[in-house]
This record gives structure tokens, sequence and C-alpha cells, in this order.
């Protein structure tokens, strides 16, 4: 059963009753921290690991209510970006859209194609960062955990969860003495 609030969004429209499949491959990946904010268990929408290609991952975007680097997709080919394929009922289109601080002009909706075992699905949401930021900011240790529960969690590659880790590990590193220096 659903918990929303009741400062939840309209839900009238007829579009957002039409279930959806949506690509997560930061904090959404992991279905106990979409449930914070969807208001219900995810786990059962799960469809599995999933590939984007010709993207990657970055961190261009300060989250004013984490305080910290959240991730982005970009375009960049031959490279790829694993994430969680998700087939979501269309109750729960508008929440994603709040999380993701789409009336705020933090992220915005993009169509993209993945792939998901051995399986292609075209026309699959994902969320890309408006406003992006000139160099990368680092994620807290909150953001990097979340990250890295969903992706195991998930069952993204091991290799793959490992060059996560590492590049968020990274990214904290290189912030920390930077902040050294000033």
């Amino acid at each position: 059963m659903s918990q929303h609030s009741n400062n939840s969004p309209d839900l009238s429209s007829s579009s957002s009753l039409e279930p959806f499949y949506y690509f997560a491959y930061g904090s959404c990946m992991c279905p106990v921290d979409l449930k914070r904010s969807l208001g219900e268990c995810v786990y059962s929408y799960v469809i599995g690991h999933a590939t984007l290609k010709d993207h990657r991952l970055g961190f261009y975007r300060r989250s004013p209510k984490r305080d910290c680097g959240t991730l982005d997709i970009v375009q960049a080919p031959g490279s790829t970006v694993e994430g969680v394929l998700y087939h979501l009922p269309g109750r729960l289109s508008d929440f994603l859209d709040e999380r993701e601080e789409v009336p705020r002009c933090g992220y915005r909706r993009e169509t993209v194609t993945v792939n998901c075992h051995q399986r292609v699905y075209a026309a699959v949401r994902t969320y890309v960062v408006v406003d992006k930021l000139a160099e990368e900011l680092a994620p807290n240790d909150w953001y990097f955990n979340v990250v890295m529960r969903g992706a195991i969690t998930c069952g993204l590659p091991e290799q793959y969860c490992w060059n996560l880790f590492h590049y968020m590990h990274r990214l904290q590193q290189q912030s920390l003495s930077y902040e050294g220096i000033s």
C-alpha cells in the first residue's frame, strides 16, 4: 500500500497512469532508498541489471538537499553505464520526477535505450542534470554508500562495482587534498 504524503504531486493526468521503464544509475539503483521517496516498496519492479551504451558517469551536480556531488550521465561514444532497469507503475511517475527535482530544474527526463537480460528496451526513462557543473564534485559518504548498496543489491557486475567504488573514492580523496591546500 502506498504511503504518499498530503504534499503529493498531482496524479490526475492520464499519462501518469501508464507503466514505464526507468533506468537508474545513481542512488535510485537502491530499492530501499527509492522506497523512501516513492512511498512503496519497489524491489518487485526491478527487471535487472541494465547497460546504457555510449554514455559515462560524472558527478556534475551539487545537490542542495544532500550537500554533495550527485551522479549524472553524459554522452561518451564507446563508454557504458551500468544501472538498474525498473518497470514502474504510472502512479509513481510524478513522485519520481519530484525526487529527481524536475520541477526545480535539477534533472530532466531523457529517453534512452538499454540492454537487460539480452533484450533491448527502447523508450526507457532516465534523468540527466540540467545545469552541469564545469568540474566534478565528490559525493559525501552517505551518497557513496547508497550508490554502492544499490549496485551490489541489484547485481551489477563485480568489476563495475569496484570501478564505481574507486571512482567515487578518488573524487573524495581529490576533494580532501584540495581542501587541505586552501
